[in-house]
């Protein structure tokens, strides 16, 4: 983190760290967005894979849950999210998105490498954030279950990962972003998105260090 980042956080709460530790019977690995739409435009996504997997493992473990959150941009090639699609793309990308993204395309299934098991939990969005519950089933399946902890990998850092960091922590759930398991386009992106979720929203962690913590 920046110098001026971590001096704003010890002024506002005199400490580093905003949770001690995770429970595991109460956490989740959320990994959100690695499908294969995203990967292939998204080089360093690949390099997260086996840190998503490890984790993953690491997760079932210890007694926490691993949940795979995919996004759903367009259904029998209507857009799921309009104003997105015409606003903020050319119309050619626009429709790429959309069907690419659509429910039995092959750009809508998660990579084939990652280590997702029938036991984990599976949720769908339409729009960045998968903790908005008009948009995604996630909060709901997490609430089922107990769930009160999340850390959070997947693509891209600043867009729908941070997103759901913040919704997250809005709807009372503990949050951490697991910092090598996160991928954006760029290495100024990548850091944006931990500094702003790391001053007000939750923790940033690496791998190792999420791990870990669930042992104490």
């Amino acid at each position: 983190m920046p110098d001026y980042v971590l001096e704003r956080v010890m002024q506002k709460r005199g400490r580093l760290r905003v949770f001690d530790r995770f429970e595991p019977s109460r956490t989740a690995l959320v990994v959100i967005d690695m499908q294969n739409f995203y990967v292939a435009d998204l080089p360093p996504a690949l390099d997260i894979i086996p840190v998503i997997n490890r984790l993953a493992q690491g997760f079932r473990a210890k007694g926490a849950a691993v949940a795979w959150v995919s996004m759903t941009a367009g259904q029998d090639g209507k857009s799921t999210w309009p104003l997105y699609h015409d606003y903020f793309f050319r119309r050619d990308n626009g429709a790429r998105h959309r069907d690419q993204l659509s429910p039995g395309s092959e750009g809508h299934k998660l990579h084939p490498r990652l280590d997702a098991r029938p036991g984990d939990i599976y949720a769908a969005k339409t729009r960045f954030s998968a903790f908005l519950p008009q948009a995604c089933d996630l909060h709901g399946q997490l609430a089922a279950r107990g769930i009160q902890n999340v850390a959070i990998g997947g693509v891209v850092t600043n867009f729908c990962c941070e997103t759901s960091a913040r919704d997250a922590m809005m709807l009372d759930y503990r949050v951490a972003m697991v910092s090598d398991a996160n991928a954006a386009r760029y290495p100024e992106d990548h850091q944006a998105g931990f500094t702003t979720v790391f001053q007000s929203f939750g923790d940033v962690l690496t791998s190792d260090e999420m791990l870990d913590d669930m042992l104490r």
